[in-house]
Order: C-alpha cells, then sequence, then structure tokens
C-alpha cells in the first residue's frame, strides 16, 4: 500500500513538472522570444514572430488605395514558409477584402504592414504573376528590422560600375559597361515575384518611354503614366511617413520626373521602414525619401499596380538590403542639380527644363540617359534627316570643369548620350577618390539637315615634296544630298624628315580618334583623379565636323610616362632609357597633323603615299 502511494506521489510530481514546464514554455512563447540580433528592438507586445504564426489565423494590413488615407483591409493567414529563399522566411496570407479580391496582388503594395493578433509580423512583398487570388508572401517583421543593424548604413555608398582603368579608354565600352552593369531583380521560387516597386514617369515622350523598361525593368521597377512631383498640393505639408502610407523614391525631380513608390511598414522614432524587398539592394545609399498620394489602383490580370505621386521630401533612405529599405526622416539626400536647354527646328521658343538627379553611382548615368533624351525628344521624334549641336559643362566638387561641344547626325542620340554619361560614370565610379558632381548643364540644338560627308576625292598637287617643303593637298567632300565642297591646304614636312616613303590619312574624327588610340594609347590613360578629367576633355575635344589630314613620319624622340619629347636628340634619349631609371619610357611616334573645319562629318577615311626627297 505504502509502495502504490510512493509511487502515485512520484507520477502526480513527474505530471506537475511537465505541466509546469508547459506553461512556462507557453508564457515564454506569449512574451515573446528575442530574434537573434534584435537585442533592444523587439518589442513582444508590439511585434509578433513568425514562430507564434499559426494557419488560420485572422489579420488585418494596412495600406493606400486611394488619396492618402491609410486603410485597413482583412487577410487571413494561409502557411508559414521556411527558406523560400536562401536564407528567407515568409507567411503566406490571402486578402478577404472585395478590393483586394478584384485587384489580386498590387505593384506598389510592397511594404504593406500586416498585423496578426494585434502585432506587427511583417511587409506583403512577393506575390504571383496572374494569380487568380490576392495571395502574398510577407517579409517577416524580424528580418526587416535587422536592416542595417550590420553596419550596412555606414560609410560610402555601395555597389556602382567597375571600369578597368588600367586600360585606354574608350567611351563606347563605358556605356556599354554602363548600360550591362544592371542584375535582374531577385526572382523566387515556383514563379514568386517580389512585387515591382512601380515607376511613375512624367515629362517623358512616348519616344523615350520604349527604353524605360528596358533600362530600369532589369532593376525591378515597373513604368507607369502618373501626375509629377506635388501634384496633390492640398495634401502637402499635412501627409507624415506612418506604417501603411505610400513611400515615395524621388529619382528625377523638376520639369521631368521619376519617382518609385512602395509602402511604409514600421516607423521607429525617425527611423522609417518600408517595401519588404530591397530598392537595389547593395547596403548603403542616399536617396530622396517623399509622401506620396494615391491616385488609382488600375485592375490588371498580369499585374494591379499603383499609380501615385510624391508630396513632400521629407527624408532620405539610408540602407537598402534584400529584406527592406530604412531610411531618416529630416535627413537631406545629395541631389545633381541638371539643366537641359533644348532650340528645335520645330519650336520657336528655346526651352529649359531644371531637374535634380539622384546622386548614385549606378542610377546616376541611367537617370541622366533618360533625362536628356525626353528634353530633346519632348516635341518629337528627330526627324529623318538632322543635326544635333551640343555643348555641356559638368562640375566637380575639388577638380577641373568637364567641358564639350561637338555635333551629331545620323546616330539618333547615341553619341550625344556617350558624351554625356560615360564621364558621369567614370567620375562616379573612379577607383583614385570619391569626387561630388555639383552641376550638369547641357544645351542642346536640333536642326532639319543632314551633315553626313565622305571623301569624294584627294589629291597631292605633287606627291614628291623635300623635307622643310610644304605638301599641298585638294580634298573634295560630298554631303548626304550629293552637294561638294573642295577644300586646300598644306601641310609642313618637318626638315629633319628623313627621305623615304610615308602615309598621307584624310579621315574623319572617327578614324582619327582609332588613330590616336593605337599610335598614343598612353593619351587615354589616367593616373590620377586629375589626368581622368584630361583624358575626359581630351576625348570630348575631338570634333566631328571636322577634316583631320595625318602625314605619317619615322619614330623619333620619347615620351617618359605620358609627357612627350619628340624632338629630343638621341644621345639624350639613350640616357633617360637607363633600365635603372624608375620612370617608364617608350619611343614617340612621329607623325604631323593639320584639322579643316568642314562643317560636316566625314565617314570614311583616304590614304595616299608621299615621297620625301632630301634637300
Amino acid at each position: 500500500m505504502a509502495r502504490s502511494r510512493g509511487k502515485f506521489r512520484v507520477g502526480v510530481l513527474f505530471f506537475s513538472l511537465i505541466f509546469s514546464v508547459g506553461i512556462c514554455r507557453g508564457d515564454k512563447q506569449s512574451e515573446g522570444v528575442v530574434p537573434d540580433g534584435l537585442e533592444g528592438v523587439w518589442d513582444a507586445t508590439k511585434y509578433i514572430s513568425i514562430d507564434e504564426v499559426r494557419p488560420g489565423m485572422e489579420a488585418y494590413c494596412l495600406t493606400v488605395y486611394e488619396g492618402v488615407e491609410v486603410e485597413r483591409f482583412g487577410i487571413k493567414v494561409l502557411s508559414v514558409v521556411r527558406d523560400i529563399m536562401p536564407g528567407r522566411n515568409a507567411i503566406l496570407v490571402q486578402g478577404t477584402d472585395e478590393r483586394f479580391i478584384h485587384t489580386g496582388p498590387v505593384a506598389g503594395c510592397s511594404g504593406s504592414p500586416v498585423y496578426i493578433d494585434g502585432r506587427l509580423a511583417g511587409a506583403m512583398a512577393f506575390g504571383w504573376t496572374f494569380s487568380k487570388d490576392p495571395l502574398y508572401g510577407v517579409t517577416p517583421i524580424e528580418e526587416m528590422l535587422r536592416v542595417g543593424i550590420a553596419g550596412a548604413g555606414e560609410g560610402s555608398e555601395g555597389t556602382g560600375v567597375a571600369f578597368n582603368f588600367s586600360r585606354p579608354i574608350d567611351f563606347s565600352q563605358i556605356e556599354q559597361k554602363v548600360m550591362q552593369t544592371r542584375t535582374s531583380f531577385g526572382r523566387g521560387v515556383t514563379g514568386a515575384t517580389f512585387l515591382p516597386s512601380p515607376i511613375v514617369a512624367s515629362g517623358v515622350p512616348e519616344a523615350m518611354r520604349g527604353q524605360l523598361d528596358d533600362l530600369l525593368g532589369p532593376l525591378g521597377f515597373m513604368v507607369v503614366s502618373g501626375g509629377g512631383e506635388n501634384s496633390g498640393d492640398k495634401y502637402a505639408g499635412e501627409v507624415r511617413l506612418t506604417p501603411g502610407a505610400c513611400l515615395v523614391v524621388p529619382l528625377v525631380t523638376g520639369d521631368i520626373v521619376l519617382e518609385a513608390y512602395g509602402t511604409v511598414t514600421e516607423v521607429r522614432g525617425d527611423e522609417v521602414y518600408g517595401f519588404g524587398h530591397s530598392f537595389l539592394g547593395y547596403g548603403s545609399v542616399d536617396f530622396p525619401m517623399a509622401t506620396g498620394e494615391v491616385h488609382a489602383v488600375i485592375s490588371n490580370v498580369m499585374r494591379s499596380f499603383k499609380i501615385a505621386s510624391s508630396l513632400d521630401i521629407v527624408g532620405a533612405l539610408t540602407v537598402d538590403e534584400s529584406t527592406a529599405i530604412r531610411g531618416k526622416v529630416g535627413t537631406e539626400a545629395k541631389m545633381i542639380p541638371l539643366t537641359i536647354s533644348v532650340s528645335r527646328y520645330n519650336d520657336r521658343e528655346k526651352k529649359r527644363y531644371d531637374c535634380r538627379v539622384a546622386d548614385n553611382r549606378l542610377l546616376t548615368p541611367l537617370l541622366l540617359r533618360i533625362a536628356i533624351g525626353s528634353a530633346v525628344l519632348e516635341r518629337g521624334d528627330l526627324p529623318p534627316d538632322y543635326m544635333l549641336r551640343y555643348r555641356g559643362a559638368i562640375e566637380l566638387e575639388g577638380a577641373k570643369l568637364v567641358t564639350f561641344e561637338n555635333v551629331s547626325t545620323g546616330a539618333g542620340l547615341n553619341e550625344i548620350i556617350r558624351d554625356s554619361i560615360s564621364p558621369v560614370a567614370l567620375m562616379m565610379n573612379n577607383p583614385y577618390r570619391q569626387v561630388q558632381i555639383k552641376s550638369f548643364d547641357i544645351d542642346v540644338t536640333v536642326d532639319k539637315k543632314n551633315i553626313t560627308s565622305s571623301i569624294w576625292s584627294a589629291t597631292i598637287r605633287d606627291s614628291r615634296v623635300k623635307n622643310g617643303e610644304t605638301l599641298d593637298v585638294d580634298v573634295v567632300i560630298e554631303s548626304f544630298q550629293a552637294q561638294k565642297r573642295e577644300y586646300k591646304f598644306g601641310i609642313a614636312v618637318p626638315e629633319d624628315t628623313p627621305a623615304g616613303t610615308y602615309q598621307l590619312i584624310i579621315c574623319g574624327a572617327y578614324d582619327y580618334e582609332e588613330f590616336l588610340r593605337r599610335t598614343v594609347p598612353y593619351r587615354f590613360m589616367a593616373e590620377n583623379l586629375d589626368t581622368l578629367v584630361d583624358v575626359i576633355n581630351d576625348i570630348l575635344s575631338i570634333d566631328r565636323d571636322q577634316l583631320h589630314c595625318i602625314l605619317v613620319l619615322p619614330a623619333g624622340g620619347v615620351v617618359l610616362e605620358k609627357a612627350e619629347l619628340p624632338g629630343l636628340p638621341a644621345t639624350k634619349a639613350l640616357v633617360l632609357g637607363d633600365a635603372a631609371r624608375a620612370v617608364t619610357m617608350q619611343v614617340f611616334p612621329g607623325w604631323v597633323e593639320k584639322h579643316v573645319r568642314t562643317g560636316g562629318v566625314v565617314i570614311d577615311s583616304k590614304v595616299m603615299n608621299v615621297t620625301v626627297e632630301q634637300k
């Protein structure tokens, strides 16, 4: 009997212990276990962890469907999916509100906060294209709150464009690299995609809109038409960034507008969290952050989206990681003042576009491309026969001014775009030191004529000439419409030219630049910021409306690093060539040149032989 009672007491004690442990575990879970890395940030009364979420729980989200009013929409929890992407978890929810059912997943809802059991669970972040139901993937709030904690928001801006500065600079290759350095926006499994950030384009003509998707689509943007900045004056100064409010990232402001938007998830003091996915996704950023107004939600079979516009810039985005963006209210982001002046054959008045462009190593060249193209084509596409004449200036902080002036014909906007964005991309991504672009100004004239030209004939009055004499050249240029112009000029043959047969090259700017790049490649190479600016200015100074004549002579003299000494005697050159010297020396290739302005862009070349005789 005593044994039975003992066994009974032990059993009661065992089950009491199990029950107590269960209660303790339940209390601990209800109080909320602090997720790793969020000590001092996590508030279990305010946030609910993914471990506490169960299918079937009733929930709601906050977002704006019209105007600036944040509304509550009913949703229900379907499931929790672990490792839906490497290192990422998700809560699957489905909207129960009639408007959610009608529109399905909406681009622009990225960041809409989801509340479960009265606590913030995370942000709507991804969906399924062509989804029949309003099914969303929610980024857990614990993953969003970790954004910037590891110090990603400190120091200099993140990823830009990597150029090879050990090779001669070629603007065509620079532009191509800028266009290629656009990684595709993250995609999930089984067709799930992060909701693209709609980007409103205002002041962008149809001729440029086709390029917008190609330029910005791979970065996760969905281009839509919409109003310009501050279109909702009745709300100006009154709207705050609160959970569920529209969150706008202005990229270009002023007379041309490009601005992306999503939704605010959480606000902690002056820190704002949003989107539930990345913007560009490379850590430290510096973009303007603004309040916004939603004009409408466009229901679409493929992808519904919001149309919105900014109200007031109230801060700056500082951190951009895979699970969220984070910004700070009261902080001012750097932007580059941009002025574009355009005179067109079909417009009586010269138009001026005053804008500000986001300062970002990856995006700024692309944004400049869109802004300049939009201004030039605002009154229509280029006519079949056209000429662009342009000049510009890029002011740099702590460095020399970059200036350019040239003409273009038959190449669309390619040459003016290349001459504009290549210097900017090089300066913003140079390996020497960070440089701030203070302003960018460009003046463009569009004329209705084609100035493409070719060499109809080129002759030398006497192909045999003595050294020290002048070589007389006759060139006839034929224009696009078969008009011919004759140019007579002389090229002086140096007195010390050895007897022999040499080439005389008559060409346009394209072949002239190629000759220089092949003959003196060091002129296209930079060693520091100052020489980089010099190289850029030298490339930009090659005029396309000139005829370039080159008499190729024997190599003579030396080049010390980039200093050319063409007349240096051989004895002194021998001393400088001592292997013990640290300065790099090479033989200077000889030539003399003559430039004649023709008003046309010569697209071909002609090579003739010249015989030099001793006096």
